[in-house]
């Protein structure tokens, strides 16, 4: 009896067809000797639509909200529906006796393989791979150690309690808003809080006043200090103060009172999880989540350079030690090759900051695998961020970074000056990050005082006598809280528990598609759409409390504490009591975006959108639809009555041409239809070959739609 294999992407399933001697190519498979290697284009089954339940739901009331089966129901997807045809039919071969799952060792994974198992009705026994990286040997060894498919069961319905909480509270509550203000307003139970956290910090920012205050600094010739208050605070926001403060100290004698000299030891970061990656990649190069991820996919999945990228544990375990070395030594090239190297000559020293059992989930942190690295085949992108990862995997082995620490009180007059430096005695780890300072606090703690690492101060003793040879006095103001960087919002939500390593780039990227959060820079700022629908949402998901013990609740679900039912019922209450509060609203909303074009169907203000391809007009009327480019795609044909060009459409039937002042339509031939569905097929054909991380098929053929309307 032969083996099923099914893998989630077709490039994963030609790499494990390759190592487990499987070589006869088929469209949809790739047979060999034992295995039969199948993949999934991401998710070929999904959680049914409303109007699979009841046709009536197709048009979108807000009298039949909630919307709220008792079961859910599984449906294949139709853009992907080719595939699962194929998987089934392998399924239902006699010669088949196994299967194992070969998706992504997470949540996510499980749950589109076991919908597939539940949608094709397999019966037969079933066994996890469950790997950290693409590398031939990791594969091997993966095949040599196949779970219990049954030890997975707990995370399938974690995944599945995810999936149906999703569907309730989203689906409900974007209806109910969509049909209440008439709006396309969307709204979810991670989506919802992000933003509102985002809009909490523009409260803070725009409820802030400024304030002018002065500091003063004195000179004592060999070193400068700074004059602090009984309270620590170096702020004076009388300008009085400050100036006659400076006449009174100008050329006054004072004494050393205090010299505190510590060594201090600085260990090395930890090791990578997805969130911190992006977070490192938004500050030093400015890369979004979602960027991060697909370059780091395809670092893992197509150069086989790093293990598993969706993983929330920053710690090794146990079992890898003996594979650190092969590790180091498949690290130790190029620029690396001098910081490696002399690592490799001794043993290497294991510490609880480095393997910790205790600490690692699903999956341990993102280091190198044991491929051998070839700096050349690199794009730039992936250099980057393959650099950010080898350094921080080579610096896991350093000793920590030794630094003598000083800090002076000085008495003038009864007032107090305090000066801090650092004199460094080993860079230790520093020294993979070329000396360079290595800021390893939040990106929200920006605006704390310097620390005073980098002043050198000379030797200096308690009594010693110190003269103010001058005083400077400088003016500043009091800043408003800085808007969150991508970096900074991802830090939230880990904080907040707001989605998970794999979900959160996606979700700020809904926010930003959905147009109510915008980038400026690497700053997220809220829209005007965004203002306002954060006040139209319920308040009880506008804050990451909920959601966050949501998410508490699934990961107790997967680790056997918790049951599915309860959970689900408690969601079910919530979205009765979520499209409630909509229902009763007496708010308003207003188009922040409305322009002075007026759609030629019903005569409604078009509203401006931003699309992949610059901007675009849509009607805002449910029952029109109409849209166009900003700039209209004129085709040859000229309109029979007006004899103007007429503007090219496209439409759910296809590509159409419209005379806008005369109203005239007229249908393309056949061909033009055929040539445009050759055009869909020609991109599932894309999809299966393209190595990009987290989107779908779906995602896909709307973004050349989009495209082909000049969204």
């Amino acid at each position: 009896m032969k083996v099923l294999v099914l893998a989630e992407k077709p490039s994963v399933a030609r790499e494990i067809a390759r190592v487990m001697g499987s070589r006869e190519k088929h469209k949809s498979y790739i047979e060999g000797p034992k295995y039969v290697v199948t993949w999934a284009l991401g998710h070929l089954v999904g959680l049914a639509e409303p109007e699979d339940y009841d046709s009536k739901y197709a048009s979108w009331n807000l009298e039949d909200l909630p919307i709220l089966p008792k079961s859910s129901k599984l449906k294949v997807l139709r853009e992907s529906g080719h595939q699962f045809k194929a998987v089934q039919q392998l399924m239902k071969r006699q010669d088949i006796g196994e299967l194992v799952v070969a998706t992504d060792a997470a949540r996510e994974g499980e749950l589109l393989a076991r919908w597939i198992i539940q949608m094709a009705n397999w019966k037969k026994p079933f066994r996890r791979l469950w790997i950290s990286s693409q590398t031939d040997k990791a594969i091997k060894e993966g095949f040599a150690k196949l779970l219990p498919g049954q030890q997975f069961d707990r995370l399938y319905e974690s995944a599945r309690c995810r999936a149906e909480a999703d569907w309730m509270i989203g689906l409900n509550v974007t209806r109910a808003l969509t049909c209440q203000y008439n709006a396309q307003l969307s709204a979810g139970r991670v989506q919802t809080p992000t933003l509102g956290m985002i809009m909490e910090r523009e409260k803070e920012i725009t409820q802030f006043r400024s304030q002018e205050y002065d500091t003063l600094t004195a000179d004592f010739g060999s070193f400068q200090a700074a004059w602090r208050a009984e309270n620590g605070d170096s702020r004076m926001f009388d300008r009085t103060q400050a100036e006659a403060l400076r006449r009174k100290l100008e050329g006054a004698q004072g004494t050393i009172t205090s010299v505190k000299k510590s060594e201090k030891n600085e260990p090395h970061p930890l090791a990578y999880d997805l969130t911190e990656l992006q977070r490192d990649a938004n500050q030093r190069y400015g890369f979004s989540a979602k960027q991060t991820s697909n370059v780091l996919q395809r670092l893992y999945e197509q150069h086989k350079l790093v293990t598993y990228p969706r993983t929330d544990s920053r710690y090794l375990t146990s079992d890898m030690v003996s594979t650190l070395k092969e590790r180091l030594s498949s690290v130790a090239v190029g620029p690396y090759a001098s910081l490696a190297r002399p690592l490799l000559r001794n043993n290497l020293p294991i510490t609880k900051r480095i393997v910790d059992d205790s600490k690692v989930t699903d999956h341990h942190a993102i280091i190198p695998t044991e491929q051998t690295l070839l700096l050349n085949q690199l794009s730039p992108e992936e250099r980057k961020l393959y650099d950010l990862i080898a350094r921080r995997f080579i610096s896991l082995f350093y000793p920590p970074a030794r630094y003598d620490a000083v800090a002076v009180a000085i008495t003038v007059e009864q007032e107090t000056f305090q000066a801090k430096g650092t004199t460094i005695k080993d860079s230790g780890w520093r020294a993979v990050y070329d000396g360079s300072h290595y800021d390893m606090d939040d990106a929200e703690d920006e605006d704390q005082e310097n620390t005073g690492r980098d002043v050198i101060l000379p030797e200096l003793r308690k009594g010693d006598s110190v003269r103010i040879q001058r005083c400077l006095v400088r003016a500043g103001r009091t800043m408003p809280p800085k808007r969150y960087t991508e970096a900074a919002l991802l830090a939230q939500m880990e904080k907040h528990g707001l989605g998970t390593p794999a979900t959160r780039a996606d979700l700020i990227e809904k926010l930003v598609s959905s147009d109510t959060i915008e980038r400026q820079g690497n700053v997220m700022h809220p829209t005007g759409k965004g203002k306002q629908l954060i006040e139209l949402a319920a308040p009880q998901l506008r804050t990451p409390e909920l959601t966050a013990r949501w998410e508490a609740e699934l990961e107790r679900i997967a680790r056997g504490q918790g049951k599915p039912e309860p959970f689900l019922n408690s969601i079910r209450a919530m979205a009765k009591e979520l499209v409630s509060t909509v229902k009763n609203s007496s708010a308003e909303y207003k188009p922040h975006n409305v322009t002075n074009s007026h759609c030629p169907n019903c005569g409604t203000k078009l509203l401006e959108k931003k699309g992949r391809q610059g901007k675009f007009l849509v009607c805002p009327s449910t029952d029109c639809g109409y849209r166009r480019s900003g700039e209209k795609r004129l085709s040859n044909r000229r309109c029979p009555q007006c004899h103007k060009k007429m503007e090219m459409k496209e439409g759910k039937a296809g590509l159409y041409v419209r005379c806008l002042p005369c109203g005239i339509t007229e249908t393309l031939d056949k061909d033009k239809q055929r040539v445009n569905k050759r055009e869909q097929q020609r991109l599932v054909r894309q999809y299966e070959k393209q190595e990009s991380f987290g989107s779908s098929l779906g995602d896909l053929l709307k973004a050349a739609m989009d495209q082909k309307q000049g969204k």
